[in-house]
């Protein structure tokens, strides 16, 4: 190496540098995903459909800003803002090529019942300050960096189109009053579903104009939303009736004076220009901290589905840990240019995809196109009724009242996960967007418990000449062989449901186990109580002997004396020199005058199984306890590796249970025992296979 003042430089020293340098890197491409494709991206092929496809989403983003920035509770602005500079940010953080990230209607909501209830809803700045947008960060970001991206698998697909369907009611309650043209005053938290009662106590003071105005704008969009379904594969590009309805309709607004002739509200002050950022307050994070996590859980969800029903389609993989990362940081920085929470939409990811998007880079373009209108157009807007956005964002919830056709798709499937999809939604409604998040997680969890509890056991049989075994009570060429009972459960066997294990393996072997146990008890106390009297009938005898063994007619040497037999009667048995009585054995069930069952063995099919705690492995020790009692062997068979282990550390092997009860099949366990029983064992005859190191083989 070359001397220094140190001396040589180590020989090391350039492969840590490398090594370092390599870190740096993976961990920049890991986090900032756009240095690995923007470099590779193919500009012949996807340039002109990204442009077509950004321009299109961007025309989108406008009127859907305005609109869920009213849900939001907040000024129309502030959904330009995020509108902008998250999905620009996504651009440098997103692994998903086709999301379209934005404001989302759902999202939207969520924030507008904890706006409401924070901050009086026409103090507009102090509400654009008062969320503490950095709540996310500490949420999505963080669980992120910890790698809990999996967090989302929790929320089942029935229990999220549940939420979102509830959640679109919300939606389509909050808006009502802006249809109607009535004045109401917010109502956040549990039963706020019921403001729609109050809302029909103000129907005598509808706004004529402004519900007029609402069901001809809802039914002019939905229409043409029909046409450009029914004509997308001849259209360029969707017809933008969203953007056409807001322009034409604040041109006749400020044309014939809606608000001072007609009394209709508009959307009022829409400042040009950026604003400088401004850090949020946070001497409210901990007030609403309960709302930050249910919001971030639920549009980190909604992407990341999205996310990978497209990666799929397409061919590419979303990281879902650096998709936690890129919302929250979408989110964090956002929320110092006064934007509020972001996710997925899926009419704009739709359009995305459809009209030729293929990268974020359309992202770039349409956020490019909310910058022109924040910098130049966004003013002219301020004329535009609150009727026209309230419109826009009613027709757009078409696609999650579609989900209740979900009903009837799972009563045929599955009856489990329609009750969570019935539970969630019932709860999302009554008790609000978070608390219903909270139980319909919860409920949904139970049910897994609840399915574990009611696992389906079975006694298998051979099909015949085959080494397949099969339900008896299902496959009628599948019989039981004699003497063994093949017992296997359908769920893996743990705290909740060890006791519904034992007992239906009990209840499957034909007689009553715990009876039998009891009569071998009940006969074994009776044999130690007449084994008592003899030995005391003994030691009397022996006293007298030693009374009278110096008289000429003593007889101690030779006389004899009573013992039970094995069977429980009492015998005389001569004892001579004093030789000590022989060992009978263990008393058997025929010596005890008890009936011997037929069956001889019990194998337990441990194949389902992916984890034993405590509570099975206490189980499984009571179970070959008491079939040893009566005489019965047990054997384990399926065990995977893993279990071994953690049968190992629970201590489950002991001088009375060994791993020469394993086997790895169930077949290789019914070979063994014909063979011990001295028939012929089943076809096809197998090699009993060894589990590795795990266990010592049978012989």
């Amino acid at each position: 190496g070359e001397s220094g003042f140190w001396g040589p430089a180590p020989l090391g020293a350039d492969r840590q540098h490398l090594c370092s340098g390599a870190v740096v890197k993976s961990l920049l491409f890991r986090f900032l995903p756009f240095l690995k494709w923007l470099p590779r991206y193919p500009v012949k092929d996807w340039l002109i459909g990204d442009i077509t496809s950004g321009f299109s989403v961007g025309i989108m983003h406008l009127p859907q800003g305005l609109a869920y920035a009213l849900l939001a509770g907040l000024p129309p602005v502030n959904g330009l803002y995020s509108s902008f500079y998250p999905v620009f940010l996504y651009f440098f953080f997103g692994t998903s090529r086709h999301n379209s990230v934005g404001p989302f209607a759902v999202i939207s909501v969520m924030i507008g019942s904890v706006t409401d209830l924070m901050v009086p809803s026409d103090d507009f700045m102090e509400l654009v300050n008062a969320w503490p947008t950095p709540s996310w960060v500490s949420f999505q970001v963080g669980l992120g960096l910890l790698q809990f991206g999996f967090v989302v698998t929790y929320l089942s697909d029935p229990l999220v189109r549940g939420y979102t369907t509830a959640a679109s009611v919300h939606v389509l309650i909050s808006q009502l009053k802006y249809v109607f043209g009535v004045r109401l005053g917010e109502h956040s938290g549990p039963l706020s579903l019921f403001t729609v009662s109050r809302i029909c106590t103000k129907l005598p003071q509808t706004n004529v104009g402004t519900l007029i105005t609402s069901l001809i704008a809802m039914l002019v969009i939905f229409v043409v939303k029909i046409l450009n379904h029914k004509f997308s594969s001849k259209l360029p590009m969707p017809i933008p009736i969203e953007l056409i309805t807001i322009i034409v309709s604040t041109g006749i607004s400020y044309g014939a004076d809606l608000t001072n002739k007609y009394g209709i509200s508009v959307v009022g002050d829409i400042p040009s220009g950026l604003k400088a950022p401004v850090a949020p307050r946070v001497d409210y994070f901990a007030r609403m901290v309960g709302n930050a996590f249910a919001i971030a859980i639920v549009g980190y969800a909604i992407c990341i589905s999205l996310g990978k029903i497209f990666a799929l389609k397409h061919g590419y993989k979303v990281d879902s840990n650096q998709e936690l990362i890129a919302l929250g940081m979408c989110n964090f920085l956002g929320g110092f240019f006064q934007c509020f929470s972001i996710s997925c939409s899926m009419s704009r990811s739709l359009v995305q995809e459809s009209t030729g998007g293929n990268s974020q880079v359309a992202g770039v373009i349409a956020s490019l196109v909310i910058l022109i209108t924040i910098l130049k157009i966004g003013e002219l807007f301020q004329q535009l009724p609150k009727a026209i956005l309230a419109a826009i964002i009613i027709v757009n919830l078409k696609g999650m009242f579609k989900q209740f056709k979900d009903l009837s798709t799972l009563w045929k499937s599955n009856k489990v996960d329609l009750l969570i999809w019935v539970m969630t939604f019932v709860a999302t409604l009554l008790l609000n967007l978070d608390i219903g998040l909270g139980v319909s997680v919860a409920f949904s969890l139970l049910t897994v418990i609840f399915r574990t509890q009611m696992a389906h056991y079975s006694i298998l049989g051979q099909v015949s000449e085959t080494d397949i075994y099969r339900d008896v009570a299902k496959y009628n060429k599948a019989v039981e062989i004699p003497g063994v009972k093949i017992f296997r459960s359908s769920a893996t066997v743990y705290f909740a449901n060890a006791e519904l294990y034992t007992d239906a393996l009990k209840k499957k072997c034909g007689f009553d186990v715990d009876r039998l146990i009891e009569k071998k008890k009940k006969a074994l106390r009776k044999l130690k109580k007449h084994q008592k009297k003899i030995e005391k009938e003994k030691e009397k005898r022996e006293k007298n002997c030693a009374s009278f063994c110096d008289s000429p007619y003593c007889d101690c040497n030779g006389a004899g004396i009573s013992v039970i037999d094995i069977n429980g009667s009492v015998t005389e048995w001569e004892s001579q020199n004093g030789n000590p009585l022989p060992d009978r054995g263990e008393p058997t069930l025929v010596s005890l005058g008890l009936q011997k069952p037929e069956l001889h063995t019990v194998i337990l099919d441990f194949s389902s199984a992916n984890f034993v705690d405590y509570v099975c492995i206490k189980i499984l020790k009571n179970l070959f306890r008491d079939f040893h009692e009566i005489e019965i062997d047990v054997l384990l068979v399926g065990c995977h590796e893993s279990i071994i282990t953690q049968l190992e550390q629970g201590n489950f092997f002991s001088q009375t249970i060994t791993k020469h009860q394993l086997f790895a099949s169930v077949h290789d366990a019914i070979t063994h025992v014909t063979k011990l029983q001295g028939s012929s064992p089943p076809e096809p005859v197998m090699v009993i296979t060894r589990l590795d190191n795990h266990l010592p083989g049978v012989v």
